[in-house]
Formats: C-alpha cells, structure tokens, sequence
C-alpha cells in the first residue's frame, strides 16, 4: 500500500513556475514507477509525465515538453513536476500516481493515487 500526496498548486501568472511534490508513505517507494496527471473543469484526465523507478525512462505529454520535467528523490520518497511557462491551458487538478508495473502514460497501469493539488494559470 502507498499513500500518495500532492503539494505546491497554487494561482500564478502565466509565464510563471510551479514545482509539484508528491510524497509516498511506505517503504518500497523506489520499486513504483510514478506519472503525473491532471484534469481540467469539464474535461477528462489526461496524462503528463511519467518517470520509471530509476528515473532512467521518462515520458511526457506533447504539449508539455521542454516545459515540465519529471524526476524523483527515492531517499526522500517524493516525486516532482517541474513546471515552467505555465499556459492557462495548464490550469487542472494535478494528481501523481504509482505504478507496480512499468512506467506509463497509461492511468490504467497505476495502482494508487494522491488526492489532486489545483493549479490556476491566469493569462
């Protein structure tokens, strides 16, 4: 079992930065691939990013390259999304996942999920 929660949402500008955390209770942290969704008003949920145990493989979603990075610190059981040039199409519920099984940007594949944190571009 993996307790997943989010934090570092927030209201900025767009243009602006945000780092997302996500900590992991429980011990076998480093042995979860992790990913980062996120779910606007009215829209469905979508994948952002993804990142194996390692941190060897990473994906991300199209629109979101070379603006987000993934990465995680298994000493601290915590996975992060970077955000920078935040559009106010970013704006959404993020929300990180584990993965027992591989690293994914398909939500079917992971097993536990954090309560969402709400981030809001304004233009």
């Amino acid at each position: 079992q993996v307790q997943l929660v989010e934090s570092g949402g927030g209201l900025v500008q767009a243009g602006d930065s945000l780092r997302l955390s996500c900590e992991a209770a429980g011990r076998t942290f480093s042995s979860y691939a992790m990913g980062w969704f996120r779910q606007a008003p009215g829209k469905e949920r979508e994948s952002v990013a993804a990142i194996s145990w390692s941190g060897g493989t990473i994906y991300y979603k199209d629109s979101v390259k070379g603006r987000f990075t993934i990465s995680r610190d298994n000493a601290k059981n915590t996975v992060y999304l970077q955000m920078n040039s935040l559009q106010t199409d970013d704006t959404a519920d993020y929300y990180c996942a584990a993965s027992r099984v591989i690293a994914t940007m398909n939500a079917r594949h992971y097993d536990y999920w954090g309560q969402g944190t709400q981030v809001t571009v304004s233009s």
